[in-house]
């Protein structure tokens, strides 16, 4: 009976292993059959019609592109990787200090918000020449128009979901004499998370595509670039290799933050 017992945890353990590979199947198939339906069509499309490679290549000459370019798309998506993971950073650390200085003071709302506005409509390629007249055209100066395009959706979801905190939790952080920094960090921080991590989770697929675009201007490095010269010297197969490449890293980027928010514990 004992041994019986202790058996008990490790199946209630493959239970819930078990439940959770049919939940991660369940997600997963729908967009790989999507996906595959898609390519056989491609490729039926291209043998039908007999439309030339350097207008529209069947899966099988982007594949052979990619395999061939293999060692120069992974260090451009590398670069592009590392900018956009600093620019995005900084976006993020930006926005949580801009939220937290707008819910806490109304002057600073009032000061702050517009220029907030101003920062997200004023469009990348119009900062551009400023940013690379004052710090140059590398990897920084790519990541700093990153973190301009990123500190806004950060900002303005954290603000929405700190003033969103259900006020019966204040009311009792109050009630047990909590001071204000503990009740802001240990009631509102914690209520808001699920809104900062929708902007997170917006930030970091903006940052992926506002490198891309920084790449294009500065012509240097990255996916971008690798993007704009394939494409200028018609090499259709290779950019279709970079897109699907470029489209891999923003999927990850976007995966990343998922994925932490479901680790953390709410509750």
């Amino acid at each position: 009976m004992a041994t019986s017992d202790r058996r008990l945890p490790a199946v209630g353990t493959l239970a819930m292993s078990g439940g959770a590979v049919r939940s991660l199947v369940g997600r997963v198939w729908p967009p790989v059959v999507v996906a595959a339906v898609v390519v056989v069509g491609w490729q039926w499309f291209v043998t039908a019609t007999g439309v030339p490679e350097v207008i529209l290549p069947g899966p099988g000459d982007v594949v052979a592109a990619g395999l061939a370019a293999r060692g120069t798309l992974l260090v451009a998506a590398a670069t592009t990787a590392l900018t956009a993971v600093i620019g995005l950073l900084g976006g993020v650390v930006a926005g949580l200090v801009l939220a937290f200085a707008m819910v806490g003071s109304r002057t600073a709302d009032a000061v702050l918000h517009p220029y907030l506005i101003a920062l997200r409509i004023a469009p990348l390629i119009a900062i551009a020449p400023l940013v690379f007249l004052w710090i140059g055209d590398g990897v920084l100066a790519r990541a700093a128009l990153v973190t301009t395009m990123t500190v806004f959706p950060v900002a303005i979801a954290s603000v929405d979901g700190l003033r969103a905190v259900p006020a019966e939790y204040t009311d009792l952080a109050r009630s047990v004499r909590a001071p204000p920094a503990r009740t802001f960090l240990r009631v509102r921080v914690p209520a808001a998370a699920p809104s900062v991590f929708a902007g997170v989770k917006l930030a970091a697929t903006l940052a992926v595509v506002g490198t891309v675009v920084a790449e294009f201007l500065t012509l240097q490095s990255g996916l971008g670039y690798r993007l704009f010269d394939s494409a200028e010297f018609l090499r259709t197969s290779t950019t279709f290799a970079a897109l699907f490449v470029l489209t891999l890293l923003g999927l990850v980027f976007y995966l990343v933050p998922a994925a932490v928010e479901r680790r953390l514990d709410w509750g």
